[in-house]
């Protein structure tokens, strides 16, 4: 693992924000769960946040953006994948990972994750070059993953299985995929999508649980109300700063996170 890593990526060190870029490629847009606050649906130029892209684009494209970026930014130190949709579950996350490492040996790779498939992944992300990875962990019980996730799609399994099973399966799979991750190596982040009323009680147990795994950041972001939950009340600043303060016990918190689109570019 590179020294520079944290050093030099802005979603994981606030002190990279002004000094360092990052790409975001939007190879990815199948995913396993459907969140209740997430609407991929629309896309407005002047929208940030989450899952939104304006084009899907292909290994090969993902290559070339990366090399025009670069030209145009030399600053830009991280190539990641953050969807639109999970990139686990799309296989031209891996073409386009081991297309940049072959490239940019120097360039930091990194993507994001729900968990679900990343117990499996550990292994060839490691032999694409990740250097760092994202895994989003929203829930630290079924009863308040009810609330979050409206589907959860698990290979394998029938699509009339009994939901909290499902629920139940991925929580365990997260977990699982998560210590696995740090054990491996990776320089991991945990990301808690923070929903008043839902999830504001569980997270201490997550922050618990990412300081066990191993996990080096933990990013507590605001939900945005859309899909589903777009009647849903954003967190004000003072229950951010709670949660936040509540978790900064059990690990360093990540705080200058912008929430951007899955094809953002630059140096924040």
């Amino acid at each position: 693992m590179r020294s520079s890593v944290i050093l030099e990526h802005p979603c994981f060190q606030e002190k990279c924000h002004g000094q360092f870029g990052r790409i975001h490629l939007p190879v990815a847009p199948k995913c396993t769960i459907q969140c209740a606050f997430c609407d991929r649906k629309y896309d407005c130029v002047n929208e940030s946040r989450p899952g939104v892209a304006s084009k899907i684009i292909t290994p090969k494209e993902a290559l070339e953006r990366t090399a025009q970026a670069l030209q145009k930014e030399p600053r830009i130190r991280v190539a990641g994948i953050a969807g639109p949709g999970d990139p686990l579950v799309n296989r031209e996350t891996f073409e386009t990972l081991f297309l940049l490492r072959k490239a940019y040996p120097d360039l930091i790779l990194c993507t994001s994750t729900n968990g679900l498939m990343l117990e499996e992944s550990v292994d060839e992300l490691k032999e694409a070059g990740l250097d760092t990875l994202t895994v989003t962990v929203n829930a630290a019980s079924v009863g308040t993953a009810e609330k979050i996730y409206l589907r959860v799609a698990i290979p394998g399994r029938e699509e009339n299985s009994d939901p909290k099973e499902l629920l139940e399966e991925f929580l365990e799979r997260q977990q699982a995929g998560l210590f696995k991750s740090c054990e491996k190596g990776l320089t991991v982040k945990v990301n808690t999508v923070l929903i008043p009323g839902v999830n504001e009680k569980e997270i201490d147990a997550i922050a618990r649980m990412a300081q066990s795994a191993g996990a080096a950041v933990m990013n507590i972001m605001p939900m945005i109300p859309c899909g589903k939950m777009s009647s849903h009340r954003a967190p004000t600043q003072e229950e951010l700063g709670a949660a936040r303060m509540q978790a900064a016990s059990w690990m360093r918190q990540f705080t200058f996170c912008r929430q951007c689109r899955a094809d953002a570019c630059g140096v924040i």
